[in-house]
């Protein structure tokens, strides 16, 4: 993907998957991959060796990246698909509901 409509810190509404109609913050993003970690989304159980950063190891629950088109952005409460204008000469995302410009 050469231009990603989701950015870290967005607010998202999960569409598919078995995390479906779950909300929550963007922590990452990876652009070549085409992948976003959502916060308290796509939970995994991963098995840690003890280590420096990690004492004893053990069992830790991490979030997993998801396809970003399983995601949509938040938009005053509704999930809505987000385009792209130039505005004043800068490109600037909107979302498709309303016509209001993101950021």
């Amino acid at each position: 993907m050469s231009t990603m409509k989701i950015k870290k810190g967005d607010t998202v509404k999960v569409i598919a998957g078995k995390d479906k109609d779950k909300e929550g913050k963007v922590t990452a993003v990876d652009r070549k991959s085409g992948r976003v970690t959502v916060e308290k989304v796509n939970v995994i159980t991963k098995h840690t060796k003890p280590s420096a950063a990690n004492q004893n190891g053990g069992i830790i629950q991490v979030e997993a990246p998801i396809d970003a088109s399983n995601v949509m952005y938040v938009h005053k409460g509704k999930a809505t698909r987000v385009g792209f204008k130039v505005e004043n000469g800068k490109k600037v995302r909107f979302a498709k509901s309303t016509g209001e410009v993101i950021d």
